[in-house]
């Protein structure tokens, strides 16, 4: 007899998770949903009774990171788990006609949709990567702090000015201190140290973007060129109907890799002799900077890519 394969959906909030398990080709009012607490003891639990069950599939949506406790412990006992963008749960959701929204409800979309899309589960970010990206996320709430403060400080009245200058200060010094342990990680880490070597060789790119890349983009060099253009969101997708002809765009993709990539081809274009070139060609073209800078980020994550992938470090006449 053959075994009916289980899909299981988990809709993750801060203090619970609420489990769906879905036979294959069941209806959505019949799977089994039952709810338990998101703390370590509570997830050993679950962990137990899903392999008694050996899912085919478990998907659980990116939270942020309330998920990583529960998907590491599936992970670390060779369960097949996979985190996806929450947008693509939305968006199969209003495909099928669900419009209702409880918890319960997300943990059956989700089982359904693992059901009916069947990702393919990734590897998760070892404890290194997630502390690398966890000290990321810190400097560019720092970084964000700092320019509001900075912006404050020209409109302040005399009576908070000496306030909003302690913490400015203070803010400095934590973001020198972050700046210190994020390049301690990546010098502790060998694999890390040559990718950074690798990353930081090209004139225009350096410590944040490499940093950026180690953490949030480990699939760089690993993928080809269209791929991992469209993993950051740089690869532009057509918008045809019709006779209707529009505009190609960006979308999707890693906002946050992209963020810091615009910042490192804004530096390129003025240090990095092929990607200057590149950029004047655009203009001279005719092409307007949004669509000129795009591109100079595209080709320079492409540079990248095969560098990493080569483990090669930048050399002029090679590129």
């Amino acid at each position: 007899m053959e075994r009916t394969e289980i899909f299981v959906g988990i809709d993750v909030s801060q203090n619970s998770l609420d489990v769906a398990e879905l036979p294959e080709r069941a209806e959505m009012a019949e799977a089994k949903v039952w709810t338990t607490l998101n703390e370590q003891s509570a997830i050993d639990e679950l962990v137990e009774r899903l392999l008694t069950i050996s899912p085919q599939l478990i998907v659980l949506e990116a939270t942020g990171r309330l998920e990583m406790a529960a998907a590491g412990a599936m992970a670390a006992a060779a369960l097949p788990v996979m985190i996806v963008n929450p947008r693509w749960v939305k968006s199969f959701a209003r495909a099928v006609g669900i419009v209702a929204k409880t918890d319960k409800i997300d943990a059956r979309v989700i089982a359904r949709f693992a059901e009916k899309m069947r990702p393919e589960p990734r590897p998760l970010k070892d404890a290194q990567t997630q502390e690398l990206q966890a000290l990321l996320s810190r400097r560019r709430q720092v970084v964000d702090m700092l320019t509001a403060e900075k912006n404050r400080l020209k409109r302040a009245p005399m009576r908070i000015i000496k306030s909003i200058d302690t913490h400015i200060l203070w803010l400095e010094q934590s973001l020198k201190e972050i700046n210190k342990d994020l390049h301690r990680s990546v010098r502790s880490t060998p694999i890390w140290c040559v990718k950074d070597r690798i990353i930081q060789s090209v004139p225009g790119v350096g410590p944040v973007l490499s940093t950026t890349l180690l953490a949030e983009l480990p699939e760089l060099g690993t993928l080809n060129r269209k791929q991992i253009a469209a993993l950051v969101g740089v690869a532009p997708f057509n918008c045809d109907s019709g006779a209707f002809k529009g505009k190609r765009r960006i979308w999707g993709g890693r906002a946050s890799v992209r963020a810091v990539l615009y910042m490192a081809a804004l530096a390129a274009i003025r240090s990095n002799p092929v990607l200057r070139a590149f950029y004047k060609r655009l203009r001279q073209t005719g092409k307007i900077f949004k669509v000129a800078i795009t591109a100079c980020m595209r080709k320079l994550l492409i540079i990248l890519n095969s560098m990493v992938h080569n483990s090669t470090v930048w050399r002029l006449e090679r590129v």
